[in-house]
């Protein structure tokens, strides 16, 4: 199963500088070194968007789970990125009722890509 409408899938830039690549965050300080690692950077945060929306696009959902806002998405898989190493990450996506759009909520690495 593929993410539903994952074509219009919608990775927000406070996502990605506030948390993903802010090495500041309380929990997003590890992802940012992460990422970082790979050769994302805040400063060209768009380029990590598009990564993650190919990943949400092209990877076959892992996981299911509803909540009260309306189904959340896992997938697994690798990322590309601007090194050309490809790690696997598990991405969550949210499909609120009512939305069209899924919405990136997280990215993490798995545990072999560690």
């Amino acid at each position: 199963m593929k993410l539903p409408n994952a074509e219009r899938a919608l990775v927000e830039r406070e996502k990605i500088i506030g948390y993903l690549l802010n090495p500041t965050h309380r929990y997003g300080a590890s992802k940012a070194r992460f990422f970082g690692a790979f050769g994302f950077r805040a400063e060209h945060w768009e380029i990590f968007a598009q990564a993650l929306r190919q990943h949400g696009q092209n990877h076959d959902v892992t996981r299911v789970r509803e909540t009260g806002f309306g189904p959340r998405y896992e997938i697994e898989g690798e990322l590309h990125t601007p090194d050309g190493r490809h790690p696997r990450v598990r991405t969550v996506w949210q499909l609120d009722y009512g939305v069209a759009a899924p919405r990136l909520i997280t990215a993490h690495p798995l545990e072999e890509s560690v």
